[in-house]
């Protein structure tokens, strides 16, 4: 259990973020919920009701927590701004006192190639890689999970606390990702990060790990994604966020004090 223990939890306006928020309120945490709204534009190559979670503002999840009996604030934060973590953990000290856990989930997306800029093979259009794409996923996957384990670090250290969780969210960029070239890279920039945090922090109490979810219905999944999903082999499942999320829960207990410095992949 995560019984008074404070959280903050990035990318939490919808899918697996919110979902991670919801199962360490249950388990009573608080938790803190930023989000950034994005409007996806026509013609992107996902469902409607994708586009309409992914707008979602993060109050609202966190006004949902609240009305379910637990402790929630929701904070809208642009993480490419550099100055985001201190408000982010400004704001949790003065709702509920000093974090404990940080979950990096949230994600600047954006897909681009080396090749041809055309569809990827489910549909969606993909840009050539640029500047501004490297940018679009770096400064939330890589730059923004950086600082945010080091604001988290720093402010644990201050006050002398002896128990801490940090878990990152990948999609296996260490070995390429082809279609997804910066995203994958971002990510795995993110991975180095947080298993670099799980020895230099160890003496801390703090245990660092990554989860790398199968693919996860958050909204954008078709029918032709999941045809994909069975037909191959390195896949096994479609999973729902709370799958993942319960995963999550586990690593920020106290049963998961032994776990640190992995990449955790779920099938």
């Amino acid at each position: 259990m995560t019984v008074n223990r404070i959280a903050v939890v990035t990318g939490a306006n919808h899918g697996i973020g919110a979902a991670i928020a919801r199962a360490l309120a249950q388990a009573g945490t608080a938790v803190l919920l930023t989000g950034w709204r994005v409007r996806t534009p026509a013609g992107a190559g996902h469902p409607a009701a994708y586009g309409e979670q992914r707008a979602r503002p993060v109050e609202e999840a966190a006004a949902a927590l609240r009305q379910a009996g637990g402790r929630a604030v929701g904070i809208e934060a642009n993480l490419v701004d550099p100055e985001a973590p201190v408000t982010l953990f400004d704001r949790a000290e003065a709702e509920f006192g000093g974090v404990d856990i940080l979950v990096n989930n949230a994600s600047g997306w954006r897909q681009d190639t080396f090749g041809p800029p055309e569809l990827d093979p489910h549909g969606r259009p993909m840009e050539r890689v640029t500047a501004a794409t490297v940018d679009a996923n770096f400064l939330v996957d890589a730059r923004a999970a950086a600082l945010l384990i080091a604001e988290f670090a720093a402010r644990h250290r201050a006050r002398s606390a002896t128990w801490g969780r940090i878990v990152g969210l990948t999609s296996g960029g260490p070995n390429g990702f082809p279609t997804e070239v910066s995203y994958g890279a971002a990510k795995a920039a993110q991975e180095n990060y947080t298993l670099t945090a799980a020895t230099e922090l160890a003496a801390q109490g703090i245990t660092a790990n990554v989860v790398y979810p199968p693919v996860t219905d958050t909204g954008w999944v078709t029918s032709e994604v999941r045809d994909f999903v069975t037909g191959s082999p390195g896949h096994t499942h479609v999973a729902a966020p709370e799958d993942v999320a319960e995963v999550v829960r586990w690593l920020c207990s106290d049963a998961a004090r032994l776990v640190s410095g992995n990449v955790i992949r779920l099938r």
